[in-house]
């Protein structure tokens, strides 16, 4: 039988440290748009003092980004696929914190030290804990652990950090329902290059505009 709480207890802590995988779901309030569900790994959640924190990797899409962005809820997801049958679930109102913004570093060498300097970061979720609840898991199946998989670190090894600023423009401006979303807003300098010549474009083409307009009106 299902089981809430307000806040995790002891051993809920305990339970929690030992899973190798969770799940993210999210949805925007409009309609016809899609509840997401993402898998995570590579150790990259925190569970301290009620509060959640998910460190965000960088994927080809940012649906829970656009999600929190819009509306703070996220629900996290455990499961025991060996062991004692049990699923876990955090219900939260939270928020995304960008690698530009002043807390992300202190949130890095709190919670995750063993990631500083790793490429591909994108965000870290901060999460206020509202509700857990618990439930038997007798339907999930056991599993066997064999490792963590590491293309996705090493392949955004290889790349600078402008290469990854441009990225976040090109694929996560926007989420698959339109949803606004990084794009920009994560880029720690916006004087970058090509940002620069967007801008300087943009200004050439309204003098020119705006000249052409008064040479008519004479």
């Amino acid at each position: 039988m299902g089981k809430f709480f307000d806040t995790l207890e002891p051993h809920h802590y305990d339970f929690i440290e030992k899973q190798r995988m969770y799940f993210l779901a999210s949805s925007s309030f409009k309609e016809n748009t899609r509840v997401n569900v993402s898998p995570k790994g590579y150790e990259s959640l925190r569970v301290v003092d009620n509060k959640v924190y998910h460190l965000d990797l960088t994927g080809s899409g940012a649906e829970t980004i656009a999600h929190l962005t819009e509306n703070g809820r996220v629900t996290v997801m455990l499961c025991a696929f060996e062991g004692p049958p049990n699923i876990m679930r955090l219900w939260c109102k939270a928020r995304i914190v960008l690698a530009k913004d002043a807390e992300f570093e202190d949130l890095m060498h709190d919670f995750f030290p063993s990631w500083i300097g790793q490429q591909g970061i994108r965000s870290i979720l901060v999460g206020d804990i509202f509700q857990v609840g618990t439930s038997c898991g007798y339907a999930v199946p056991y599993y066997d652990y064999v490792k963590q998989r590491d293309t996705l670190v090493s392949h955004w090894k290889k790349k600078s950090d402008q290469e990854m600023e441009q990225y976040w423009v090109d694929r996560n401006s926007k989420s698959i329902d339109g949803l606004p979303n990084l794009g920009s807003k994560a880029l720690k300098n916006v004087s970058l290059p090509f940002l620069g010549q967007i801008i300087t474009w943009t200004s050439l083409l309204a003098v020119g505009f705006l000249i052409g307009n008064l040479a008519a009106k004479r």
